[in-house]
């Protein structure tokens, strides 16, 4: 059997779990959003560009007068970039949906719509900031924390995926507990009736963009943490596997977009173990077209508005 299924294995899987909590993180945008509304937000990359930027942004006010950077400054940095991303995606479903929806749009404007809105936002950060890497300061210093084998798993490892399963925890929660998450549930399963029944229908779309908003922000901090970059076109790729994980999972699917993030993130990083790592992109995108060829529901395939 090749390396990759054997001795690296171990390796490969930590890998992709590390990287597979940032997609789902990313993914649950993409789920809540479709599962009230029926449709793709694909400006949702910029949403997690906001967050990684604003994330840059508070590290280097933190740590402007040369002060020490330390693992607190990392959840200091992790408020301003879910805000960011709370308030971009709240912006694009007041700007670039609700005037849509008001007239009854066809779906077709709204997938236009979305890549304008992408386009807009990732080249005003572009005009701004400049299309060079930027480096976040690096305040989480890599330390082995736990060793399995002959694999060592890193504190930013543990960081990323227990920071995502509180998230993912938490947001699940919310939805089955919470009036505001009741209401998100009735309008996914029958906006209708939802509006007859007194829900206030844009409400709860502002509340379910918002929660999105605030989960990508959170991912594009994390993910400045680990990879130590961020740029205006930050979120394209990371996006795009994000979305591939929520149609993995079923897209709706609140926890199916966890375990599609997961998933997608083990099986690229273990296939470009295999394959090379020039190939991890292609993996990815190959589990897209799989899924949509012979599982389009994806695993789950329950919406938001089905669950108790």
């Amino acid at each position: 059997m090749p390396d990759c299924l054997t001795t690296q294995l171990p390796l490969r899987l930590v890998g992709g779990l590390t990287s597979g909590s940032i997609y789902a993180l990313i993914a649950l945008g993409y789920t809540l959003v479709y599962g009230v509304l029926q449709l793709i937000n694909f400006a949702h990359s910029e949403v997690f560009m906001g967050g990684s930027l604003a994330g840059l942004l508070a590290l280097e006010a933190l740590t402007h007068h040369g002060a020490q950077t330390n693992a607190i400054f990392l959840f200091v940095a992790l408020i301003p970039g879910m805000l960011a991303g709370g308030v971009v995606a709240i912006a694009l479903e007041r700007f670039a949906y609700r005037p849509l929806r008001r007239r009854g749009a066809a779906r077709l404007s709204y997938l236009i719509s979305a890549i304008g809105a992408s386009l807009l936002l990732s080249n005003i950060v572009l005009l701004w900031r400049g299309r060079n890497f930027e480096n976040f300061p690096a305040t989480v210093a890599p330390v082995p924390i736990l060793t399995l084998g002959n694999v060592q798993i890193y504190n930013r490892q543990i960081i990323i995926v227990v920071a995502m399963l509180i998230m993912t925890a938490g947001l699940d929660i919310f939805v089955r507990t919470s009036r505001a998450g009741k209401g998100i549930r009735a309008v996914a399963q029958d906006p209708e009736t939802a509006g007859m029944m007194g829900v206030d229908i844009n409400r709860v779309i502002t509340v379910t963009f918002l929660l999105g908003g605030l989960l990508a922000g959170a991912a594009g901090v994390l993910y400045g943490m680990f990879f130590g970059v961020t740029r205006f076109d930050v979120g394209f790729i990371p996006g795009i596997k994000a979305f591939t994980a929520a149609v993995l999972g079923g897209i709706g699917n609140i926890r199916g977009a966890l375990v599609g993030g997961l998933t997608l993130g083990v099986v690229e990083n273990v296939g470009a173990g295999c394959c090379g790592n020039q190939w991890k992109d292609v993996i990815a995108f190959l589990v897209l077209v799989g899924v949509l060829m012979f599982r389009p529901t994806g695993l789950f395939g329950e919406g938001v508005g089905a669950k108790a």
